[in-house]
């Protein structure tokens, strides 16, 4: 069991008998050492927000989830399909479920699928991704500082703000949370 200051950002909970994940989080301290934390969670199965508030000694019951490692095979109309490297157990999900996690997916990427009672419920990327730039305009001479930003497309399609420098073919690191520029591969 959880107490309300062990949820933190992504911690999963189980909330009326479905899994929920913790989106936003903050602790508000009152007088006499008693405390409020106010969450914002998301249920893993419909993909509803809300916001949820826990006081004191309350008790947050984990949420029995089940983690695979996957690769992506391919994309037909709105469903996404997964294989499992191992069983080679193949798992289909549907556009919504995926989200913008689509935005970094390669054929063959490995990733992770959560399963909730042997349901997929949740896709989660790795954190930093390392993609190709496919195209993005080329720096004015003598303005290549690294505070000047410039949209590159990457090989995914998806278009991220980055330095100057980057030119085609260079291959950077994207944090797939804020969708930001991480490095350039040396």
């Amino acid at each position: 069991m959880y107490g309300p200051t062990d949820l933190k950002k992504n911690v999963l909970i189980t909330l009326d008998g479905q899994p929920y994940k913790v989106i936003e989080y903050s602790q508000k301290v009152m007088g006499r050492g008693g405390s409020i934390v106010n969450v914002k969670v998301k249920n893993l199965i419909t993909g509803a927000l809300l916001p949820k508030t826990f006081k004191g000694q309350e008790k947050i019951e984990p949420a029995e989830v089940e983690t695979r490692k996957v690769q992506y095979l391919y994309k037909d109309d709105d469903k996404f399909y997964f294989m499992d490297p191992e069983s080679f157990e193949q798992y289909e999900l549907v556009a919504d479920m995926v989200g913008e996690a689509q935005d970094f997916m390669r054929d063959g990427d490995e990733m992770e699928i959560q399963f909730y009672n042997g349901t997929p419920i949740n896709l989660t990327l790795p954190k930093n991704i390392w993609l190709k730039v496919t195209y993005t305009e080329n720096a004015v001479k003598g303005d290549t500082t690294s505070s000047v930003q410039k949209d590159a497309t990457l090989e995914t399609g998806v278009v991220i703000k980055v330095p100057a420098f980057i030119k085609e073919g260079d291959v950077v690191s994207v944090d797939t949370e804020t969708r930001a520029y991480r490095e350039r591969q040396k």
